[in-house]
């Protein structure tokens, strides 16, 4: 597909649109306030033939406008029971439009499921969580993932409640969806003499299980914010591939909150005194948040313990963000590494503890660092 348009319905309830070329690390650009100051000037929200725009934005306009209408359509009525027009009645669009942009009503569910994972893969991106061991890209892949049902609960509803009663090319792309999630599980096979006993079925069945257990809370509008189950979902996944001890680990873990809810930046404070994200130049992404996490457990840890308790397993990444780290006056190196070989010695400045603390990451839990 040359573009993606990517429709989303906010926490509240609220429908707004989007509309970008499918970049994983690209940002957001939204479309529908054009759209709508656009269709504003007709009744019957219909584009002006004549509206000075290329034919191809003014498609691109109203197929965002049909997904956000698709989504208000079928969160009222159901999968089952929504129509065509009921989808363009709330897009106001035309049917004829409809046709010319999709097949049928599953053509334009399969296309928000589309566009929904194209919005959660540039997530992933910003949350820098390349060049992780396997456990931690799965959990900060997780947490990511449930932030974003949170924020976006009707999307939520949509992708994991109502896609299961589409038909045959829905059920054909959530399947794909989730074998692509179950490809990322199966590397577990390699974290250990353990894990070499699981087969590639046990990757299937994890993701069938987390997806039912997502299936259940949002079909009975549960309130509870789904991030919260990211330790005990961690848990049932690392158990078959690392054993029970590091399963209850995982359970216990802290979730560092105040980055995923803004999918994978920290929230603007407008008008809060003393915010410490608000000055610091670079993105706080999962990675980031984990060796800070670490260095506020146990101050004056050396790089390679760092490493070990974030997860990172290229020590040249380590040292950059350390060294990056330290130039923003976030760490601080009491070690005699830079002069005499010496092991480095990391702790947190007043700022990095005020950075740790807002980010929710000064946990409670012992971290798996070398002693």
């Amino acid at each position: 597909m040359a573009r993606r348009v990517r429709s989303r319905v906010g926490s509240s309830g609220s429908v707004s649109a989007s509309a970008s070329v499918p970049s994983a690390a690209s940002g957001r650009r939204r479309a529908g306030g054009e759209a709508r100051r656009t269709a504003g000037a007709r009744a019957g929200g219909q584009l002006p033939a004549r509206s000075g725009l290329p034919r191809d934005q003014v498609s691109e306009i109203q197929r965002s406008r049909l997904l956000v209408g698709a989504v208000g359509a079928i969160e009222e009525y159901g999968y089952a029971r929504t129509t065509v027009a009921q989808i363009t009645a709330r897009a106001r669009v035309s049917r004829r439009t409809f046709y010319e942009l999709f097949e049928d009503r599953d053509a334009c569910l399969a296309a928000l499921l589309e566009d929904v994972v194209g919005i959660l893969e540039g997530e992933l991106v910003q949350a820098g969580l390349d060049g992780l061991s396997w456990r931690e890209r799965v959990r900060g892949g997780l947490e990511v993932i449930l932030a974003f049902f949170d924020r976006e609960p009707a999307l939520a509803r949509v992708c994991v409640v109502q896609a299961l009663r589409g038909g045959q090319e829905v059920l054909e792309r959530r399947e794909a969806i989730l074998t692509r999630i179950a490809t990322v599980l199966d590397e577990g096979r390699g974290s250990g003499a353990r894990a070499s006993d699981c087969s590639p079925l046990t990757a299937e069945g994890l993701v069938g299980a987390a997806f039912a257990i997502l299936h259940a809370r949002l079909l009975h509008g549960e309130r509870e914010p789904l991030v919260g189950l990211t330790g005990e979902l961690m848990g049932v996944i690392v158990l078959p591939y690392m054993g029970p001890a590091a399963a209850r680990r995982e359970q216990t873990r802290p979730t560092p909150s105040a980055i995923l809810a803004a999918g994978g930046r920290p929230p603007a404070l407008v008008g809060a005194e003393g915010d410490p994200l608000r000055d610091i130049p670079m993105r706080l992404t999962y990675r980031t948040a984990r060796v800070l996490q670490g260095i506020a457990e146990r101050p004056g840890v050396n790089n390679r313990q760092v490493a070990a308790h974030a997860g990172v397993q290229d020590q040249g990444q380590i040292s950059k963000l350390l060294a990056r780290l330290e130039r923003l006056g976030l760490t601080a190196n009491s070690g005699e590494g830079h002069t005499k070989g010496e092991p480095n010695a990391w702790t947190l400045t007043t700022l990095g503890r005020q950075v740790a603390q807002r980010l929710q990451v000064n946990p409670s839990y012992r971290s798996e660092v070398a002693r």
